[in-house]
């Protein structure tokens, strides 16, 4: 706190009188103060206010003036910068800049941690507010110059750790200086992310859902807090709501997770500035509309070495998109009229920013707006004003190049921070690069030097055969030593004029003197009439050779399909008018199936079911021999989703899947190709009150907000028996450890949600608690409870439990001992949703028969047929035909039971799960009898949209094989022509289940 204060004072002080106080026993106490006018050059005041000629005039660290006519102050040092270009130096919003990110903590009890370790502070340890930056920063001069080599002056930093974050620090990289001057603000920002901290152990969160609930439930308890409502003290919340009036940044790893910041953000009305990923352009549109300013990496991907074609397999197309994609996503940005800043975050070196931002620009990123990411935007970002220009009280920060600074060719001579000079290339120093002619000892080499100002270099052939030479040009000097055949020659000289002509002396190894001279090479006449000649002949080229000439000059970038993998859509499906005609009806109604029908399908809706239908402008579908069937509903899944549970506590009522909808997951495209039109996303059963679930129509390549259900039915996952209470886990400690354990904590949870509901309902002051929030909802039945289960006493305990609260269970999902409960479910009003033939895959399945699904269904319980698996919920067509062979259900109620029954249990029957005037047109034309094994999906149709028809899916087959073949060719000409290239790597996809146990990165 001491440092902390000192440091507040001198802020406080003025740069020109600031050291007035301190002692000094060095020497002399008066201090240089130096006026310096750069003239004649182009300054870059800002991006779009550019002097051409001009003169920019600064005192003691900042800016007096930049105009075309600055009067020049007497004794002022001038500098002629004829021919050079000033820009502001660069800002990097988002860093790590002299702050060492802590160490995950290792060793220990391998027992899982459940309790935060700090007192005084917030219950989750992952919620660090209070951090301030500063107590962790030390300058670092090396990594401070590999900053200003790259022309950036001022770095916003912070501690990378936590989910909240706490303040950071906004630092001049000025190296001359002290660290109470070159910081330039000490809470420069609030900092937030969704991985944890790695000074803590606490297990919760342990997903990307339980982060996002963690979040929404330190902002209801900061509010609380603020209110005067907690009675204890808590350093965290008052931290956060201290910091609650800075910058908000939040940091993502991919564009869903930017999505789904923005959307906690939006909850409590806040606006956080999103650092992004890169991969922006595969959800422009979603990205636009969170109206956030971003902070965008240009960490590109390299090719991949596509020279083993078996290797090369492995690689899925998104990757290998990604890499040609990616240059292009500034441009993208840009052109969608997003507010964004650059950052050097993410690379593996500074040094490559310059390489990269060039690439990007080739993709069509506009130079200006290069400028201002990099200068006004990350300023205006962070609220100062004096950083960022050459605006009359700014900060002297700037750079000195030879031109474009976003020109390869551009050498960046000098890197001015708070008016300190740091020289990167010596500005002085000739470029004398170009392809010579060597003369010495009367012969003629082939001179040519590259590179720029004293990193130039130089290469020297005797005809095709290279020599072995050292180079060095230092001072105007210009060194080489040259080694023909083991006769050496040591050369020094000088550029003699304008024409860059060299002359000097040379010595032998017997140290005799003579000279030599080296003048820039003049193509011959005829060398020139012969280019000429080649030029003509390629233009005779055929068009094909033609292209492939031109494939280096002109940039392809892929289009973007949603999502933006194989089989993604490269346009949406819209709703149609659809005429089904002559086709088999299975109604999943009293009507039953209905031979030789007509289907309307208009506006997203079942329009006319009957004979002879006939609709002006619809488009007609042959249906004969063919069978239509409302599409499949999947009453339990854990596809299309970023996380599935968050077990880390025995309750995590307060997460929700809806937050984690994944709308890139190939399985969606898979589930649809097999006529599943509806799933329910369910929580995983790692806990006794698991998460809420999310009820979406499989929309492929729509975002997630509209693949969910509009006013969707409300659900929540419970589970019993062995994964709750962790009978196969190695380290679980956590509450309960037996089924007799489950059962009182299920009592114990509704009995403090009924006192938090009498409290709410009292109008006295209450503490928002989104868990308890969820199970009021449960006891009021607005949520539905689907559970987990295997065991007949655990599922007739449950009914007793809900039952003693005034509330039923709305599901069973597994079931498998529904057969000895049937009646009591029956009597419950409880249904239950089962695998058609699954037994004995654990020891609590063992009693598992495969007549339960008929044996309940006969009791009077509605029975679907659920997946659980990503593989099975593409037959579930299939696994509806194993209920005739076990138990003789009819065809009809077979099919009923991946239909209308799982509609049913959802809530969303009047909606989907069968043919029905008015309903949802949700339909599946299959090639033949629904159930049987030979059936095809030809077209899964939903809400009047064709997402799947089985004719597309066989050119967008034939589409991958051709753009995988292209964009190998493009890698290998990438290769070939120097370019780094990476090894392949294939992507395993998480397989989520309902055991699946994620741990959220630290």
């Amino acid at each position: 706190m001491k440092k902390l204060l000192f440091l507040f004072f001198f802020l406080s002080l003025s740069v020109t009188n600031a050291q007035d106080y301190f002692p000094t026993d060095e020497g002399v106490k008066t201090t240089e103060s130096t006026t310096f006018a750069f003239t004649n050059a182009t300054i870059y005041v800002t991006p779009t206010e550019v002097l051409k000629k001009g003169t920019l005039l600064i005192k003691d660290g900042k800016v007096i003036s930049a105009g075309a006519s600055v009067k020049i102050p007497k004794g002022t040092k001038t500098i002629d910068l004829e021919g050079k270009t000033i820009y502001p130096s660069f800002i990097d919003i988002y860093a790590d800049f002299g702050i060492e990110k802590p160490k995950r903590q290792s060793g220990g009890s391998r027992e899982s941690q459940y309790e935060a370790e700090r007192e005084g502070y917030y219950w989750n340890d992952h919620i660090r507010p209070e951090t301030n930056s500063f107590d962790d920063f030390k300058f670092d001069a090396k990594q401070a110059k590999s900053f200003i080599d790259a022309g950036f002056g001022v770095v916003n930093t912070h501690l990378q750790d936590g989910i909240i974050r706490g303040s950071g620090l906004l630092v001049a990289l000025n190296p001359n200086s002290t660290n109470a001057y070159r910081i330039l603000d000490t809470k420069s920002a609030q900092y937030l992310s969704f991985s944890k901290s790695n000074k803590s152990r606490q297990a919760y969160p342990s997903s990307l859902m339980g982060a996002m609930a963690l979040l929404r439930q330190v902002y209801n308890d900061a509010d609380w807090y603020a209110k005067g409502n907690m009675k204890n003290k808590d350093l965290a919340l008052e931290a956060l709501n201290r910091n609650k009036n800075l910058i908000q940044i939040f940091e993502t790893d991919n564009v869903l997770d930017a999505l789904r910041a923005d959307k906690v953000g939006d909850e409590f009305g806040i606006q956080y500035t999103i650092v992004g990923s890169g991969e922006e352009f595969e959800r422009i549109d979603d990205i636009k509309s969170t109206n956030a300013t971003f902070i965008i990496p240009i960490n590109f991907s390299d090719a991949y070495d596509v020279s083993d074609p078996l290797l090369t397999q492995y690689i899925s197309l998104r990757d290998m998109r990604k890499w040609n994609q990616e240059p292009s996503n500034l441009s993208v940005l840009a052109k969608n009229n997003i507010n964004f800043a650059l950052t050097t975050y993410k690379l593996k070196d500074v040094k490559s920013f310059h390489k990269n931002l060039q690439k990007a620009i080739k993709y069509g990123f506009d130079k200006e707006k290069a400028l201002a990411a990099l200068t006004t935007i990350p300023a205006a970002i962070i609220g100062n004003n004096s950083i960022g220009n050459l605006k009359t009280g700014s900060y002297a920060n700037f750079i000195i190049t030879s031109g474009d600074v976003f020109d390869a060719k551009t050498t960046i001579f000098e890197n001015w921070v708070q008016g300190d000079k740091n020289v990167i290339n010596d500005i002085d120093i000739k470029d004398i690069t170009g392809n010579y002619m060597l003369y010495v000892n009367n012969i003629n080499y082939d001179l040519a030097i590259t590179g720029k100002g004293s990193k130039q270099t130089a290469t020297i052939k005797l005809g095709d055969k290279k020599l072995k030479a050292k180079f060095s040009y230092s001072d105007d000097w210009i060194s080489i030593t040259l080694n023909d055949d083991d006769n050496f020659t040591r050369m020094l000289g000088k550029v003699i004029n304008d024409a860059n002509a060299i002359q000097g002396d040379a010595f032998d190894a017997e140290g005799k003197k003579s000279s030599w001279s080296a003048s820039i090479q003049v193509k011959k006449e005829d060398e020139t009439k012969s280019e000429m000649k080649v030029a003509e002949k390629s233009k005779e080229k055929t068009d094909e050779d033609a292209e492939e000439d031109s494939d280096d000059k002109e940039i392809l970038v892929l289009p973007v399909s949603y999502p933006n993998i194989g089989f993604g859509n490269f346009t949406q499906p819209k709703t149609e008018t659809l005429l089904i005609k002559n086709v088999t009806v299975w109604t999943s109604e009293k009507d039953g199936i209905l031979e030789n029908t007509d289907v309307l399908l208009k506006d997203g809706k079942i329009s006319k079911i009957g004979k002879n239908v006939s609709s002006k402008g619809a488009t007609e579908i042959d249906g004969t021999g063919k069978h239509l069937t409302a599409g499949i509903v999947d009453e339990h899944s854990h596809i299309a989703a970023s996380s599935i549970n968050e077990g880390a506590q025995n309750s995590s009522a307060e997460v929700t899947i809806e937050d984690v909808v994944d709308p890139n997951d190939i399985n969606i495209y898979r589930n649809i190709s097999g006529g599943t039109t509806t799933s329910q996303i369910l929580h995983g059963s790692a806990n006794p009150i698991g998460g809420r679930s999310a009820i979406i129509k499989l929309k492929w390549g729509e975002n997630a907000e509209n693949m969910i259900y509009d006013n969707s039915p409300k659900f929540i996952k419970f589970a019993l028996g062995e994964n709750v209470k962790q009978s196969r886990s190695s380290n679980g400690t956590r509450f309960p450890q037996t089924r007799m354990g489950v059962e009182q904590l299920f009592t114990d949870y509704f009995t403090r949600a009924q006192e938090y509901e009498t409290l709410k309902k009292s109008g006295k002051p209450y503490r928002k608690d989104a868990e308890m929030e969820t199970l009021v909802e449960i006891l009021n039945g607005e949520r539905f409870v689907s559970c987990h289960s295997y065991v007949q006493s655990e599922i007739n305990m449950l009914m007793k439990v809900a039952e003693k609260f005034n509330f039923k269970i709305n599901t069973f999902t597994h079931i498998l001992e529904g057969y000895k409960v049937a009646d009591k479910m029956a009597a419950h009003g409880v249904g239950g949703s089962t695998f058609s033939d699954w037994w004995a895959y654990k020891y609590e399945v063992n009693d598992a028969i495969p007549y339960n699904a008929a044996i309940m269904h006969n009791a009077g319980v509605t029975v679907a047929i659920n997946s659980d698996d990503r593989e099975m919920s593409r037959r579930l067509n299939q696994e509806a035909a194993k209920t005739v062979k076990y138990g003789g259900m009819s065809e009809l109620e077979a099919w009923k039971m991946v239909t209308i029954n799982p509609a049913k249990l959802l809530h969303i029957d009047n909606r989907v799960g069968s043919i029905k005037v008015g309903k949802d047109a949700d339909v599946v034309l299959w090639s033949d009898h629904p159930m049987s094994i030979y059936a095809k999906a030809e077209k899964t149709i939903i809400e009047g949209k064709i997402f799947f028809d089985r004719n597309e899916d066989i050119k967008k087959r034939e589409a991958i094989t051709l753009e995988k073949s292209k964009l190998v060719t493009m890698m290998l000409k990438e290769k070939l022509s120097g370019g780094k290239t990476q090894a392949p790597k294939k992507k395993e996809d998480i397989n989520f289940q309902c055991d699946t146990l994620e741990e959220l990165k630290n």
